[in-house]
């Protein structure tokens, strides 16, 4: 493994996302091209990890048996953050294994979103409190009421800092279960890595520890909510024979890499060079983002869009990405509705290549208010995998026909319209 540090210019400004767009474009190969990581190491500016091991969860009911029996493996650590986390069965089973852990002397952090989790009682809290657990809230009430607005999107469970859990889930029935065998399961992907990502994880997990005044963690104590941002060496890792994948932590927090991943989204879309399959329940982006999707498809890639279909969970949403259709459409996107539970992954598979999962939604709020957490992997087989993941999605959905599409009645139309133009307040 190569870890020959590369110095970048103090101060250098970051790559725009539209420059981001450019550059990815100009490159021979695309996401195949060896310029490729160093480019998206420019704009996040943070190492490329080697990954022992990769596993992809599409099944709620099979992504939380993994956590908890991660958690049950604890010795020293367990780090969990969720914008949600419910008191129903799956917030008590995982309380119930959290608290096993404290009692063979495993330190237990919890970090749930205020908001997010509003409608979970103090009790809840409490009762993990006295089991050992220490929990912290994201922003509560007592913050000012600008900061109300900025929230803890994120979705991580560390253990040990050498396993780590990221992806849509949130802890409640609706994200654990099956929707093989549960009417109200909602449909998300978690991803299981190993290796020292696990420890940027954890840093990641601290920063918003640190702004819900959380006592520091050892090993973690430099980071900080207004701590520096950007390291002054940028690593390259060369890829050793027995990874499965490499890895690149594509995190934002409100006022401090926003604008980079939306950047590395640009990139990604730049550098497509045969196909491009994203899958988001909340589909509201900027107009240059569309405009990007656009020139991809009528370059010759293979676009498609899997967004939510009669299920949603938010229609207005749903109506705010109705406005985009016809305009992708008629450059050749296939956009297909999924109908089996209600969409909540977030995912992005480029070339065979390189694939994206994580928490980030396609819509202002997760690019510029909400701390979010993804995970960029390049590697074939876990880009396989979530190929026939989304393939197998597209099976259980309605595909958009163009010439049905523009027939659609006024009204529809015109409840489109009116939802887009309150694109920057999704």
């Amino acid at each position: 493994m190569s870890a020959e540090p590369v110095r970048r210019e103090a101060g250098r400004r970051a790559l725009a996302p539209r420059a981001a767009w450019r550059a990815a474009s100009a490159l021979p190969l695309g996401v195949h091209d060896p310029g490729f990581t160093p480019l998206i190491q420019r704009i996040m500016r943070g190492p490329v990890h080697a990954v022992p091991a990769v596993q992809l969860f599409t099944d709620g009911e099979q992504a939380f048996a993994a956590m908890q029996q991660a958690i049950a493996s604890a010795t020293v650590e367990i780090l969990l953050e969720a914008y949600i986390v419910r008191d129903d069965a799956v917030g008590a089973a995982m309380h119930q294994a959290l608290a096993a852990a404290v009692r063979r002397g495993v330190r237990v952090c919890v970090l749930a979103d205020a908001v997010g989790s509003l409608e979970t009682d103090d009790a809840f809290w409490d009762r993990m409190a006295a089991d050992g657990i220490t929990v912290r809230l994201f922003h509560r009430f007592r913050h000012l009421p600008f900061e109300l607005l900025r929230r803890d999107h994120r979705k991580i469970v560390v253990i040990d800092r050498q396993r780590a859990f990221i992806g849509g889930m949130n802890i409640g029935v609706e994200y654990g279960s099956s929707i093989r065998s549960h009417a109200h399961a909602w449909r998300d992907t978690m991803v299981s890595l190993t290796g020292s990502v696990a420890r940027e994880l954890s840093a990641v997990f601290a920063e918003g520890w640190d702004r819900a005044q959380g006592p520091p963690l050892p090993g973690l104590e430099y980071v900080s909510w207004d701590a520096p941002t950007e390291p002054d060496v940028v690593t390259e890792v060369s890829e050793p024979p027995l990874a499965t994948a490499l890895a690149q932590v594509l995190d934002a927090r409100p006022g401090r890499r926003q604008r980079e991943v939306l950047t590395v989204l640009a990139c990604l879309v730049g550098a497509a060079r045969t196909r491009l399959w994203i899958t988001t329940p909340y589909f509201a982006p900027p107009s240059r983002a569309l405009a990007m999707l656009r020139h991809a498809a009528l370059r010759g890639v293979d676009v498609r869009l899997l967004l939510p279909g009669h299920r949603a969970d938010i229609p207005f949403i749903r109506h705010a990405a109705h406005a985009t259709y016809a305009g992708l459409l008629r450059a050749g996107v296939r956009i297909m509705e999924y109908e089996q539970a209600t969409l909540h992954a977030k995912t992005l598979v480029v070339d065979g290549l390189v694939t994206v999962a994580g928490s980030t939604n396609l819509d202002s709020r997760s690019f510029w208010w909400n701390a979010e957490c993804n995970v960029l992997l390049t590697g074939a087989e876990v880009a396989a995998g979530m190929e026939r993941d989304f393939l197998e999605d597209c099976a259980r959905g309605t595909v958009i026909d163009p010439a049905v599409w523009a027939a659609r009645p006024w009204w529809h139309r015109l409840g489109d319209w009116a939802a887009r133009t309150q694109r920057w307040a999704l």
